[in-house]
């Protein structure tokens, strides 16, 4: 069958299907289960309407607990089996070895590093931004510029950040942007930037910050906006200067704001892996939990040692998680 005709096809009864749930079920909900007719007829309404919210909401419940729950308990019990005895249970025997191998410690030190530089790089830039182009003439201009970057995947990030730190041999044009700069003020040699252990790091993080500073700017931006007029004029009159009106009167006020776009962007480190994977692949003491994880269940072929760190992960992102939807709703109320 055509691609065209098959995708067509499906969304004709997808979209069916869906319709005729909420139709079929509904008729029996009021036909059948709960009639609103004879004696019972206010108590079956009532009832029915309780029950009417979950069942159109039951589609949606089984496939986040299809697609979400299930694969959480399958990663833990593969974190508890051993592949080369059939499966077999071990207890914690692949987190002792996990806990074993300096990579593992490696992008346990990596990932802390990046959760402590980009979160607070990209916040501190996307409010300088927002505040900023909220003063110039061309601000909305620039304000696209700085979010483009949102639009690029990961990946094309990568690529498009190997060539600013691309290396070329000593004594030719150097068509990375890094070493061009490097050597016209008075560097010796070209450097390979990525393989410089602990700094390479940071140079893999400036990737990650210029992405998100987009996503950052515009969330703060819209927070920025929305603080009353009055608060600021009443600053200017008592002889507040802009410094003063940004830290004491701008920031307080956006806390709640900061807070969420702060940990959202956390959780985006704790999961990265394209950009380590495209400029590195973990090379260099550049390793990260999710490279690891991937380079243990589909390099080494053992899914136990990689379930093992994607239950880590996850934990490592849990809290962060509640944390990050309490402060969105407590912002929301």
């Amino acid at each position: 069958m055509h691609p065209a005709i098959l995708g067509l096809t499906t969304i004709v009864l997808g979209v069916g299907g869906c319709l005729a749930y909420f139709y079929l079920s509904n008729q029996f909900l009021d036909k059948v289960l709960f009639p609103a007719s004879g004696p019972h007829a206010g108590r079956n309404i009532n009832r029915a309407n309780m029950i009417r919210p979950w069942l159109f909401l039951f589609p949606a419940i089984f496939a986040l607990g299809l697609y979400l729950a299930y694969p959480v308990f399958e990663t833990l019990r593969l974190s508890l089996t051993d592949r080369d005895e059939g499966g077999a249970f071990i207890g914690l025997a692949n987190y002792s070895q996990m806990m074993s191998e300096p990579k593992f410690w490696e992008a346990m030190r990596n990932n802390m590093l990046w959760l402590v530089v980009v979160p607070a790089a990209s916040t501190a830039l996307g409010l300088l931004v927002a505040q900023l182009t909220d003063r110039i003439r061309w601000g909305n201009f620039a304000k696209s510029l700085i979010f483009m970057p949102m639009a690029i995947s990961f990946v094309g990030a990568a690529v498009i950040w190997k060539l600013v730190y691309d290396a070329r041999p000593e004594g030719t044009d150097q068509i990375g942007m890094l070493n061009a700069l490097y050597i016209f003020f008075g560097g010796d040699m070209p450097q390979t930037w990525l393989t410089i252990p602990f700094w390479n790091n940071f140079f893999l993080m400036v990737v990650l910050v210029w992405i998100q500073t987009g996503f950052a700017m515009v969330i703060l931006s819209a927070a920025l906006r929305g603080i009353p007029e009055e608060t600021i004029e009443a600053a200017i009159v008592d002889g507040a200067n802009p410094f003063q009106i940004f830290f004491k009167i701008k920031v307080p006020q956006i806390m709640g704001t900061i807070v969420v776009v702060w940990t959202t962007i956390t959780i985006t480190v704790l999961k990265v892996f394209d950009i380590v994977f495209a400029m590195t692949n973990g090379q260099w003491e550049t390793q990260v939990l999710a490279n690891y994880m991937y380079d243990k269940l589909f390099r080494a072929n053992d899914w136990g040692v990689g379930s093992a760190a994607a239950m880590v992960i996850m934990l490592l992102v849990t809290p962060i998680l509640v944390w990050n939807v309490y402060n969105a709703r407590k912002e929301m109320r």
